[in-house]
């Protein structure tokens, strides 16, 4: 079974976080909510708070496909300053597993410099942190090993990609044919 990891830093955006969730889970992917803090309650850009599955443990983590990084603000810019958590996104690209940021996160990946000669995109006003990327303004970007995406309004394909990346297309469309989802 594939595992994957979503993030969650206060100020997360829950669209974002919760749609990867819910969506991975439902194409039977191993998905577990890691809080960046000390406690497993973190609170959302809008309010709404979340008992996350586990702490960061970088140990555990190494043993996962996929990591996936929700926007929202301050939400990103905690992900960003989480040095345990660009240690791992680091080692994940080393390795070519699956790095997957929608929103503001996919500047994240610009800081640390992995995004340079790959095709990303972002939140709008976000582009110019995507270092030395081609920006490209679809829903969802996927260059290797690498998948971005725009915002609340994409979360569902941003999902669907992942799925697709980490398990079939197959198994991608009957996720999305289940919610009833038509893009």
């Amino acid at each position: 079974m594939k595992k994957a990891a979503v993030f969650f830093a206060d100020g997360f955006e829950e669209v974002e976080a919760l749609t990867q969730v819910d969506l991975l889970r439902r194409a039977g992917i191993e998905t577990v909510m890691v809080s960046i803090h000390d406690r497993a309650v973190v609170k959302g850009a809008h309010g709404i708070e979340i008992n996350t599955d586990s702490l960061f443990d970088q140990k555990v983590l190494r043993d996962f496909d996929a990591v996936i990084l929700p926007g929202g603000m301050p939400g990103t810019t905690g992900l960003e300053n989480c040095m345990e958590l660009k240690s791992l996104i680091l080692d994940f690209n080393k390795s070519g597993r699956l790095i997957a940021a929608i929103c503001a996160a996919p500047m994240v990946l610009g800081k640390l410099g992995i995004l340079k000669g790959k095709k990303a995109c972002s939140y709008p006003g976000f582009e110019k942190y995507l270092d030395g990327a081609e920006v490209i303004y679809q829903n969802v970007v996927k260059d290797g090993n690498i998948i971005t995406s725009r915002g609340v309004g994409t979360a569902i394909d941003f999902a669907y990609t992942i799925i697709a990346s980490l398990e079939s297309e197959s198994s991608a469309k009957e996720v999305i044919e289940s919610i009833v989802y038509e893009s």
